[in-house]
């Protein structure tokens, strides 16, 4: 049996599998990354990307074709059967400090079609669609993978194997790794369009219907296209909710049928389940592999990008021999809070909108309404950042303030790209051994900062040093910081010391 070797394989090439493959590439990492479908699916199935999330595809290639064929929501709102509202959420109006937009409703196979591009593209990266996982097996400190092709059966060696492969991840089920359980389990009937006679939008507000006769979700996706979804009933059954008479019923109460054209129709049960371990040896798992939510957070897929940012420079880092082993063991406990925090906001959201006894509804309606309308309405929720793997002060977004000065400005993650930056009052010893040591580095007077956001953050400390997932590590003096640095790059104990001092 042919057998080949690299040092990471990739198994999935979803939006997750796809930034992963880009950044590990990037970093001059090698990579293998199989997919078993022959091209990507040509129908939406994630609805939303929020600005840290566009950010960190930016750094995988896929950011700008998505903002062509995205829009903005001025609101997402819950209302009640009598339309009144519950809750509601309007994103900010201006760019966020990441320098995208607070929130967009976007076109994933847009997004999957750029990230391949961006693969194709990306030396030391091997792509093989039409190429399936059958097993694999621990041998040494990697795994040997067994993958069918179209020309047979091949062997993979691999120092890692990250499964991006789905809620159904066969790398996970492998490794034995359990799911816990979260306690939301509920059948929806998912209905996407596109809208006739170059119409671009129904709506600009995604609303849930909070109707105990059948909670609804009417959302406007890219332009020319909108979903909705509908919540099965007791009694009801994928095979007698597809057909066209009854969908036409469905959509009828919010369109006009001569307007529409089905694309998708299909049932998904919305699950709240988080993978046990998400890393076991040379075995790390990504996206729904790790962790699935409701969508009602539209978290789902911002959620898998994060993770892909997150454990993608810790394994070059490793490879390379800038990190202990170690530093791979605080992937989950990073990301695990984060998850967790988003998913129960996402099943709370869900119960409000899922409630089917109307003496429930009733008690809901009256305790939400109680409250004045102003204080129903909020600004988009702002996500908390790290609480771990950084020091104390640190673990939020860092802005992006541009890079240059005229017709020469861009944006800063482009001239860094995907490693960690130290920002300094001025330049010293440690700070250009942190360049020669392939950090980037700039000086915090000559990065623009017309809003103010970058000096907020240094407040007066002589530097600032961001991962490379863009979470702010930390800020103080130069020589301090960069040591800190390389202590929870080495994980061990001393990590926790200095970020403690």
């Amino acid at each position: 049996m042919k057998r080949e070797e690299t040092e990471v394989l990739v198994v999935g090439l979803g939006p997750i599998g796809a930034t992963l493959s880009v950044y590990l590439g990037r970093m001059g990492v090698s990579v293998i990354a199989i997919e078993r479908d022959t091209g990507v699916y040509p129908l939406p199935r994630a609805a939303h990307l929020d600005h840290e999330t566009m950010r960190l595809l930016h750094l995988a290639g896929g950011a700008e074709a998505v903002s062509k064929a995205s829009q903005p929501l001025s609101a997402y709102e819950f209302r009640n059967a009598d339309g009144d509202l519950l809750m509601g959420f309007k994103p900010g109006q201006r760019l966020a400090p990441t320098g995208w937009p607070y929130s967009s409703m976007f076109h994933q196979p847009t997004l999957e079609h750029a990230l391949r591009a961006r693969l194709a593209a990306t030396e030391g990266v091997t792509t093989r669609l039409d190429h399936a996982l059958k097993g694999y097996e621990r041998v040494g400190d990697g795994i040997v993978a067994t993958v069918d092709g179209p020309d047979g059966a091949c062997e993979i060696a691999a120092r890692f194997i990250v499964g991006c492969d789905g809620g159904n991840s066969l790398v996970r089920r492998i490794a034995g790794i359990e799911l816990d359980d979260l306690g939301f389990d509920e059948p929806w009937l998912v209905i996407d369009t596109t809208l006739k006679n170059g119409r671009e939008r129904l709506s600009t507000v995604g609303l849930q219907h909070c109707d105990p006769r059948r909670p609804v979700t009417s959302m406007p996706m890219a332009p020319g296209r909108h979903r909705w979804e509908f919540m099965l009933l007791p009694g009801e059954t994928p095979e007698s909710v597809m057909s066209d008479e009854t969908i036409a019923g469905f959509l009828a109460p919010y369109a006009e049928a001569a307007d529409l054209e089905i694309e998708r129709r299909a049932v998904y049960r919305f699950h709240a389940l988080v993978a046990e371990k998400w890393r076991d040896g040379p075995v790390i798992l990504a996206g729904d592999a790790a962790h699935q939510m409701p969508p009602f957070m539209g978290q789902g897929l911002c959620s898998g990008v994060r993770d892909a940012a997150n454990i993608s420079w810790k394994i070059e880092a490793v490879l390379r021999g800038r990190a202990g082993d170690a530093l791979l063991d605080s992937y989950q406990p990073e990301r695990e809070p984060h998850v967790r925090m988003i998913t129960d906001m996402a099943v709370m959201m869900g119960k409000v909108v899922c409630t089917r006894d109307p003496e429930e509804a009733r008690a809901r309606d009256e305790g939400m309404l109680a409250q004045p309308e102003a204080q129903r309405q909020n600004e988009m929720m702002t996500l908390e950042g790290l609480k771990s793997g950084i020091m104390p002060g640190g673990g939020g977004i860092f802005p992006d303030p541009g890079h240059g000065t005229g017709h020469e400005q861009s944006r800063l993650d482009d001239a860094a790209g995907c490693t960690a930056i130290l920002v300094v009052a001025e330049d010293c010893d440690a700070s250009r051994a942190f360049a020669a040591s392939g950090g980037f580095v700039a000086r915090l007077d000559a990065l623009p900062d017309a809003e103010g956001h970058l000096a907020g953050l240094m407040d007066g400390a002589r530097a600032l040093l961001v991962r490379p997932d863009r979470h702010v590590f930390g800020t103080g003096e130069t020589g301090a910081l960069i040591a800190a640095w390389e202590a929870y790059l080495a994980g061990g104990k001393a990590a926790l010391a200095i970020a403690a001092a």
